[in-house]
């Protein structure tokens, strides 16, 4: 342990041991919870489900019928489809080959055999078998085994598995960077940003370690909870998860260090620095932690199990930050003491540097025309803004999810071509047995190329409790906007029939069922949220004024920043639209963590307000905030932004949505439009508070 604190004379024994004692203690501890917590981040994906069952509405329509579906079979089943293609049709070494195929896949863990008679193209020129998974395992990884049993295929023969199984094999591979390539990318550009930020070897490894400490604890907490079934975690949770542990821990060191760096050109010892930054900081940091819980729990309100699940699984993360940041990273920078600044020490007595540069030029300008500034600051928003129409977040095909090309997707493009395309997934529809055959027919719209019931063994249709099982083939892949247009046609259908009680479910009633809760959702929970942090804000800063203006400022920020998005991802990225959930985490996301950079600045210039004003208090929070809060924002939007090295639709858009939006709270809305406001309102601003009618301005 390295101290380079001077002794103190005639200080009793006992408070010296307790100085590094319970430092010490700390410190151990929280090496013993990441040791072996450490370990859970790679098991995560353990107990991670990523099949549509994650992500089903919890009282939707195919909720239901898949619940039927269960009493229709001994045992569920998730269907892998392998489909051959040759361009000069089926030859009879092509279907030696499948024969061959076949008997390998028949002995694969997971895969119910025998296997149906493959089914030829009536174009000859493919064929598919159907290769049911049971469903009590994890199909995804059964399909991997299934395609790892496929002999190599003759020359010219394509080969691809594909089906709802198929594609799960895909999601677990895109999710499989999570506990690495994620991990190493958000390290490497915290380590990058924090060496710059604080120009030493020292403090980028504490702070790193801080994060580590605090991802062990929520990894395994996580862990724990999920394996018993008490919260939902997929792959977008997990991945969320361990970019918001290392953002926020990240972003409270830089508040805590920056206190703590100031205290110490003031105070002779370490310890005595530290409580005066703890007690400076405590407060801003635990209400911007708390912010953000609330707002993530607010996700417990959706009807969509994935986002009732990434609520709780936020909130860990954030508070396992939040505890690494006040309790971990204290003890380690008082046993380090002014070495942890190493090789620029903070001096006793030295200049505050902080009070001057570049954010003290910020300042003046803002001073000298407050309100030309905000205006400004406002119509530049107001143009991005003006452009959210142009975003498109309806909805997209199954196929849409990857941004790399994969076989499932490229599996659904064969059949497309040569077979019905929704014959491997079809439309489940649950009605009563004595309906069945007005059901059939009404059932028969446009999109639908054949609807038969569900048969046993005897071929008659098979009845449990009354209800009979239908499946209507689509003429369009599952999951595409097709399809779930003729599965909308459908339901009109059939729920027309009198006493027929039908539910219409499936791959593609899964999708539309999701989309209308999402948007069913947005308009439930994004009021919430602004409820929420309205209060902790008025509890924070003793006003009801400044913490609707901070409001206000956020989710025009928010709306500016969905505009530049929408731009970005229909003429840069070419993105083939966006899932409904998108501006719902882009929204609970950006406010949360937007308010937070306010809330960093606001506590500072309420605390200068108190002795010199609120104009001149608002000049020195902004110059002594400028540097740190950046240095925040810069970083929490790296790490966001690391998220798009999953080559998955949603987090490549929820990675930029947050990543441009934090930059632009932290450049344009905190350093601008936030003190320009609080600087032309005036004492006004902290209504109805005492400070409200101090004297000065």
């Amino acid at each position: 342990m390295i101290s380079d604190e001077p002794p103190a004379e005639g200080r009793p024994a006992r408070t010296r041991r307790r100085r590094w004692l319970i430092p010490a203690l700390l410190l151990i501890g929280w090496l013993a919870v990441g040791g072996f917590g450490g370990p859970f981040a790679g098991k995560l994906s353990e107990v991670a489900e990523n099949d549509n069952a994650a992500f089903l509405p919890a009282s939707a329509e195919a909720t239901a019928v898949t619940e039927w579906q269960k009493r229709f079979a001994d045992s569920q089943t998730v269907p892998a489809i392998v489909v051959l293609e040759r361009a000069g049709g089926i030859t009879e070494a092509d279907q030696r080959f499948l024969a061959t195929a076949t008997h390998h896949i028949e002995g694969v863990p997971g895969v119910r055999g025998p296997l149906p008679s493959p089914i030829p193209a009536r174009d000859g020129q493919a064929t598919q078998l159907v290769v049911p998974i049971t469903a009590d395992g994890n199909p995804g990884d059964v399909a991997q085994e299934v395609r790892d049993a496929v002999p190599r295929p003759p020359s010219g023969l394509t080969v691809l598995v594909t089906g709802p199984a198929g594609q799960l094999a895909d999601l677990v591979e895109a999710f499989s960077g999570i506990d690495g390539l994620l991990l190493l990318v958000a390290g490497a550009v915290v380590a990058l940003i924090l060496v710059m930020v604080y120009r030493s070897p020292v403090l980028p490894l504490v702070v790193l370690l801080s994060a580590v400490c605090a991802l062990g604890l929520a990894s395994l907490i996580v862990y724990l909870l999920a394996d018993q079934d008490v919260l939902a975690l997929n792959g977008q949770s997990q991945g969320i998860l361990f970019i918001l542990v290392f953002g926020a821990a990240t972003d409270y060191a830089l508040l805590l260090v920056s206190r703590f760096r100031e205290d110490l050109r003031d105070t002779p010892e370490a310890l005595t620095a530290m409580r005066t930054a703890l007690r400076a900081t405590v407060e801003p940091i635990t209400a911007s932690a708390g912010t953000v819980i609330l707002g993530v729990l607010c996700l417990l309100f959706s009807d969509l199990n994935s986002n009732r699940g990434l609520g709780p699984v936020a909130a860990i993360g954030i508070a396992a930050a939040l505890l690494a940041s006040m309790t971990f990273l204290p003890a380690v920078l008082v046993l380090l003491g002014r070495a942890a600044f190493w090789p620029l020490l903070p001096t006793l007595g030295s200049a505050h540097k902080e009070e001057g540069g570049l954010w003290a030029r910020v300042a003046g300008r803002v001073n000298a025309t407050p309100r030309v500034v905000w205006i400004g600051a406002t119509v530049v928003l107001l143009a991005g803004v003006a452009f959210v129409p142009q975003l498109r977040a309806s909805g997209t095909d199954q196929s849409d999810v990857f941004l790399t090309e994969v076989d499932s997707v490229t599996g659904e493009q064969v059949l497309a071509r040569h077979f019905p395309a929704g014959a491997g997934s079809p439309a489940v529809i649950i009605a009563d047995a004595e309906r069945t055959g007005e059901v059939a027919a009404a059932a028969q719209v446009e999109g639908v190329s054949q609807v038969a019931p569900l048969t046993g063994p005897e071929g008659a249709p098979t009845v449990v409790d009354g209800m009979a099982q239908l499946n209507a083939i689509l003429t369009a892949p599952a999951g595409s906007e097709s399809a779930i247009a003729t599965v909308q046609r459908i339901r009109d259908a059939v729920h027309a029939v009198p006493g027929g009680e039908a539910k219409v479910g499936g791959r593609s009633a899964i999708q539309l069922d999701t989309q209308e809760t999402s948007k069913r959702d947005r308009a439930v929970i994004m009021p919430i949220v602004l409820v929420v942090i309205f209060a902790v804000l008025a509890l924070l800063l003793r006003a009801l004024l400044a913490p609707l203006l901070l409001i206000a400022t956020v989710v025009l920020s928010f709306g500016a920043t969905m505009g530049v998005s929408a731009l970005v991802f229909n003429h840069v990225l070419d993105f083939p639209g966006a899932d409904p959930g998108v501006p719902l985490f882009g929204f609970v996301f950006l406010v949360a963590l937007g308010i937070d950079y306010n809330i960093f600045l606001m506590t500072r210039v309420r605390e200068e307000t108190i002795g010199s004003g609120t104009r001149a208090g608002t000049l020195r929070g902004l110059t002594v905030t400028g540097g740190v809060i950046t240095s925040a924002g810069v970083v929490l939007a790296a790490t966001f932004a690391a998220l798009a090295v999953l080559p998955i639709l949603f987090l490549a858009q929820i990675a930029f949505i947050v990543a441009f939006g934090v930059l632009l709270d932290t450049l344009l809305v905190r350093s601008l439009l936030v003190p320009a406001l609080t600087i032309d309102i005036g004492k006004r601003v902290w209504w109805p508070s005492r400070l409200a009618s101090a004297p000065g301005s």
